[in-house]
């Protein structure tokens, strides 16, 4: 609009929408898709009888229809730009007395048939000094049925004087005889930034101070009409003090919530802090907003800080209309929150101003919304879940450091027992004048970390006897759970984790400063870090799982201590190293070096090297073995679960080191015996075949004994039973 167009009489009492009315098709904003084609038009002077403007209120409508007919009767017209000199012109200007060939009817009291009639016998009259008599049909949706009836036959052919220029909101309930004989053309709401520019040089003219933050405020409660955020601009105008509209008047008088409280809300579900954001919905009520309009006002922040995520340069685009320093401030919060969480956190709030709606307890509703929003871990949606994944990935930066641990880090963590194995099955040991027959109750055949009668004690798994949880009582210590018997020295109980990182000398030295270097969380993530190895390789994950623990961590390097030399050239030359690295890197996103070490005290319990006390690298180097013992011949042992009383009386055999001098007898392997026929009692459990899916296991690899006395040097001690 022009603030220098001539206006009759006096004009500071007109509402600021009617001062700054437009008076060409120059000076209307936003809607150059209908002024442009009108303004080619009366150039081409193909001018049509009648014009069909719709669109939502306040975008134009009529104000266009008054242009054009004020250019249709300019007496230089038909002309795109109106003289505003000639009598026309003058009489059809802002606040201008009007003209007798322009006829504007309000169809919301002028709609019925009577009134049609009337329309259609005085529109034959031609006009009293212009070049058209025109009717401007304002809400012409208010017409009834019978109207456009009436009307219907001069609307098709009109004299040639005759022009309808019909303006509604609703073009859908204009009939459609009377639509198909006009030319429709659709007006819209006007963009927020297009808006604001305008509203912004109003104020200029007006010559009152205007914060920048107000106007984003005017444009929002406008909601694109350019009539009613005008009437909303003159009225903070109109009570402008001498520091003229300022931001807290402005959100005082038009209800809206203040940016400070929707910061700090924000910035409480940032920081997960629920008594900073119950503060504020206590701030809300004390300070008597509505909390339906908080709700609306927090919505419309996500929704910005939604976009700011996805797209940084949002400002740039024009998606968001907001102050540069409020733009930084909402760039920061997007940061801390991401978009998962506010993706989630928008639904929610969507959702409960759905609930809002007629509920009796508006403050109970803002509450439970701000509850849910901080409570992630309280649902199982998969919004929840990428919210939770997503500040995980935040906080923990794992190439720099760890996830917060669930326990404080001062607390040792017990390692979790490995779970079962499915191996190869063990080579047999000699067979006996009379073996014990494996009762049903007692060691069913093919069930995981049990062996068969006459095993070598450490051979990767726990004796016939021994319990779930460990060795069975009488077992040989270091035997990982089974093997012969020692009544005078019961099984150790296993180190503490703290005990075992100390007994490691990696583990004291490696941890470096911060989260980054703290062995001790590494090693609360073993299990995880195992069960990504495990969905790669399995060989790997058997390899580390029995014979490998965490020793040390400094930020970078993962230092993994292994029970034996030839568990780590095992892990080494192998391929197993590279297979724990990708594991590490598709599972948890990091890029650590893995070094491989020998070191006491390593190994998983149950089983594993070192966790349950022995297993295949828990051979110990204790001088020659003794005599064995002369075997009866006969007099099988009971299938009772106790020791039997060989076990009672039978000295315990030491192991050998591979320095030490051994029989030759007992240098070669010993012959392989069928494995026993599988027990008629059923288990759910994994059973020792290897899986033919799996292309890690190679059925040709050495197991059992076969792996201790190649693979690591080993002596085997046939074990006798005598009588006591």
């Amino acid at each position: 609009m022009s603030a220098g167009a001539d206006i009759v009489g006096d004009v500071s009492s007109l509402a600021l929408y009617r001062r700054y009315r437009p008076e060409t098709f120059a000076e209307v904003i936003g809607q150059e898709h209908v002024t442009d084609p009108l303004q080619q038009a009366l150039r081409n002077n193909r001018v049509n009888h009648a014009y069909l403007f719709s669109g939502p209120r306040g975008c134009g409508k009529t104000t266009s229809a008054r242009i054009l007919a004020r250019c249709l009767n300019c007496e230089r017209g038909p002309t795109p730009q109106p003289c505003g000199e000639c009598r026309s012109c003058r009489d059809l200007a802002r606040n201008g007395p009007g003209s007798i060939d322009v006829i504007e009817i309000d169809a919301a009291s002028h709609g019925g048939v009577d009134d049609a009639r009337e329309l259609r016998e005085k529109a034959f009259f031609g006009p009293a000094a212009s070049r058209y008599k025109i009717y401007i049909v304002d809400e012409a949706h208010m017409v009834t049925p019978a109207g456009f009836n009436a009307l219907l036959k001069v609307v098709e052919e009109p004299p040639e004087h005759l022009k309808f220029i019909f303006a509604t909101t609703e073009p859908e309930k204009v009939i459609g005889t009377i639509r198909s004989r006009t030319h429709h053309y659709p007006f819209r709401l006007v963009p927020p930034g297009t808006l604001r520019d305008y509203l912004a040089q109003v104020c200029r003219q007006e010559e009152i101070p205007v914060e920048d933050t107000v106007l984003p405020l005017v444009v929002r409660a406008g909601a694109g009409s350019v009539r009613d955020s005008m009437s909303v601009m003159d009225q903070l105008l109109a009570g402008a003090g001498a520091e003229g509209v300022t931001y807290a008047m402005a959100t005082a008088l038009l209800g809206y919530t203040d940016g400070a409280l929707l910061d700090a809300v924000v910035d409480a579900f940032a920081a997960q802090d629920g008594a900073a954001a119950f503060e504020v919905v206590d701030r809300v009520i004390e300070g008597g907003h509505d909390p339906r309009r908080f709700v609306a006002d927090l919505l419309e922040r996500l929704r910005d800080l939604v976009i700011l995520a996805a797209v940084p340069d949002a400002a740039e685009r024009a998606l968001i209309d907001a102050p540069q320093d409020v733009l930084e401030r909402m760039g920061r919060q997007a940061q801390a929150l991401g978009p998962a969480q506010l993706s989630r956190a928008a639904d929610l709030v969507n959702t409960g101003l759905t609930e809002m709606r007629g509920a009796t307890s508006p403050r109970l509703q803002l509450e439970l919304i701000c509850a849910r929003v901080l409570l992630p871990a309280a649902y199982g949606d998969e919004g929840a879940l990428l919210s939770r994944l997503e500040r995980l990935e935040r906080g923990a930066a794992l190439g720099g450091g760890m996830p917060p641990a669930p326990q404080p880090a001062a607390q040792p963590v017990p390692q979790p027992a490995a779970p079962p194995v499915a191996r190869p099955p063990a080579a047999a040991e000699p067979v006996r004048e009379e073996p014990r027959p494996a009762a049903p109750e007692e060691q069913p055949a093919g069930a995981p970390g049990r062996q068969r009668p006459g095993a070598w004690p450490g051979a990767g798994g726990r004796g016939a006897d021994a319990p779930a949880g460990g060795q069975r009582p009488g077992a040989w210590p270091g035997g990982g759970g089974g093997g012969a018997p020692a009544p005078a020295q019961p099984a150790p109980a296993p180190a503490p984790a703290a005990a075992a990182q100390q007994a490691t000398p990696a583990a004291s030295g490696s941890g470096g400063a911060g989260a980054g270097g703290d062995p001790s969380r590494v090693r609360q993530m073993w299990p995880q870090i195992l069960d990504a190895v495990k969905s790669k390789r399995r060989f790997t994950w058997i390899l580390l799982s029995q014979n490998a623990e965490v020793s040390g961590f400094d930020g970078t390097t993962l230092q993994v201590a292994f029970s034996s030399a030839g568990a780590r050239d095992s892990f080494v030359g192998g391929g197993s190293e590279d297979v724990l690295r990708q594991a590490l890197a598709d599972a948890f996103g990091v890029q650590w070096k893995v070094e491989a070490v020998v070191g006491p005290g390593s190994g998983a319990g149950g089983g594993g090297a070192g966790g349950g006390g022995g297993g295949a690298g828990a051979v110990r180097a204790a001088g020659p073995p003794p005599p064995p013992a002369p075997a009866p011949a006969s007099a099988p042992p009971p299938a009772g679960p106790g020791p039997r009383p060989a076990e009672r009386h039978a000295p315990a055999p030491a192991a050998t080191s591979a320095a030490a001098p051994a029989p030759a007898a007992a240098q070669a392997p010993p012959p392989r015996s069928p494995a026993p026929e599988p027990s008629a009692a059923p288990m759910n459990v994994e059973d020792d075949v290897p899986e033919d899916d799996d292309p890690d296991l190679d059925d040709r690899a050495l197991s059992g004994t076969e792996l201790l006395v190649e693979g690591l040097g080993a002596t085997v001690i046939e074990e006798i039973e005598h009588e006591g």
